[in-house]
Formats: C-alpha cells, sequence, structure tokens
C-alpha cells in the first residue's frame, strides 16, 4: 500500500476523528431552529463532500434562509464546538499510524471540508497538530470533493507529486477526488457511509476496517527489508 509513497493524506471527519454521527444531530437542531422541513438522507446526499462554505450556501438558497453565508457558518461552528473540543474521540489506532508513517519519514497532511476552526481546535484537543506539515480546508480552493482540488492543493504545500501520495477517505466523493488528483486511494469504514460501502470498495484502491491493517502492512514492509539485509 505504501510503496513509493512519499506523503499520506487524510480527510478529518469520519476518517481521523468519529465525528460524521454530530452532523446529523447539528443538522436536526439546525433545521428545527430555522423550521426547515427536509428528508435527512436526500439532505447528506446532495452536499456530501462539500466544502463547508459551499454546503451553507445550498442551505441558503434551497430554504431560503435570511442569515448570510458567514452567520450560517457562524452558527454551525457554534452549535459544534463542544462535540469537537470533548465528545469526538480520534479512530481506533490514528496516534499509533500517525507514529508509524512519521517514523518511516513520510510527510502527512489533512484535505477536509470542514471549517479552520474545528479542525483547528479538533488537532490541537487531540495533540496531533505537529503530525500534519499542511492542513487545507475545501473552503481554500476553488471547489469541494469530489472534485481533486483539495488533494492537489495539500500535495502542492508538500512538495510532493500526486502519484507519490495516498490518500485515506471515508466517503465515496473523497475517494473520488482522490482518484482524480491522479493519487492512490484507500476507502475507511465508517458507520455514517456504511451504505455506500460497496460503492466506495468499487473505485477505491484499498479499503480497510481498522488503521491496524495499515500498520500489518508497514509491519511486513519492514520485516522484508530487515530480511533483505542478511
Amino acid at each position: 500500500m505504501l510503496q513509493d509513497i512519499k506523503a499520506v493524506l487524510f480527510d478529518l471527519d469520519g476518517t481521523l476523528v468519529d465525528s460524521m454521527w454530530i452532523w446529523e444531530d447539528i443538522d436536526i437542531r439546525y433545521m428545527e431552529k430555522m423550521n426547515i422541513t427536509y428528508n435527512l438522507s436526500d439532505l447528506h446526499e446532495n452536499i456530501n463532500g462539500m466544502s463547508f462554505t459551499e454546503t451553507a450556501v445550498f442551505f441558503k438558497e434551497t430554504f431560503n434562509i435570511k442569515d448570510s453565508v458567514e452567520e450560517i457558518k457562524e452558527d454551525w461552528v457554534e452549535m459544534a464546538h463542544d462535540y469537537y473540543a470533548s465528545k469526538v474521540p480520534l479512530k481506533e489506532n490514528v496516534i499509533t499510524l500517525l507514529n508509524a508513517l512519521k517514523a518511516k519519514g513520510i510527510k502527512m497532511g489533512i484535505g477536509t471540508s470542514n471549517s479552520r476552526e474545528l479542525v483547528t481546535l479538533i488537532l490541537e484537543t487531540h495533540g496531533i497538530t505537529h503530525y500534519f506539515d499542511s492542513v487545507r480546508t475545501s473552503c481554500e480552493v476553488a471547489t469541494g470533493k469530489p472534485s481533486p482540488d483539495i488533494y492537489l492543493k495539500v500535495a502542492e504545500d508538500l512538495g510532493v507529486q500526486p502519484k507519490e501520495c495516498i490518500v485515506f477517505e471515508d466517503i465515496e466523493e473523497g475517494v473520488t477526488a482522490a482518484n482524480r488528483a491522479g493519487m492512490r486511494s484507500c476507502g475507511i469504514y465508517d458507520e455514517y457511509s456504511k451504505d455506500k460501502k460497496t460503492s466506495i470498495i468499487a473505485i477505491a484502491d484499498y479499503y480497510i476496517h481498522n488503521y491496524s491493517e495499515v500498520l500489518s502492512s508497514i509491519k511486513d514492509e519492514n520485516d522484508e527489508q530487515i530480511s533483505a539485509n542478511f
């Protein structure tokens, strides 16, 4: 999986942290606040992969919300703050994987659809900011996922070619973004996207349920290198 790879790029929500569940709660609370009635499944189908700003624009235009796009985003950040500060855990084996990649000299970056404020909060809360040489949000590029823009920007920051990157993603739009960027893609299981597992497997280069599977790959590779020295 990591052969000839110089950089590992991660999505954030559902990939590094177990947080996708909070957004359904926030959507429900926000729609109640705004007296909006809309099918949640249809909503998520429409906004998956969008940047934070694109999602706010979608809400404003679809539901005729009088608040500005910036005010909508500020509401969401405020609603999500306590979740990210105290209720969102890292996905299993994340720290072990980050340490293993760092030990191998592999660069790491994040390309996320979340807001800059919440990304900073979650990375600082878990003390993992220092692992990443580039952290970009989709609001900083022309178009959100499934456009490749976000991952191409992170690769540019890291000074690596797209073909030298592998991207870990939990949703189909994110895997598509990685593929369109000319990078290797690895889908990771998340409860939120479990209904899309088959379609993600169909388009991703790899699929894992837990980062222990990547760690096993690193261990096997190291064992082979040690054996080659004798």
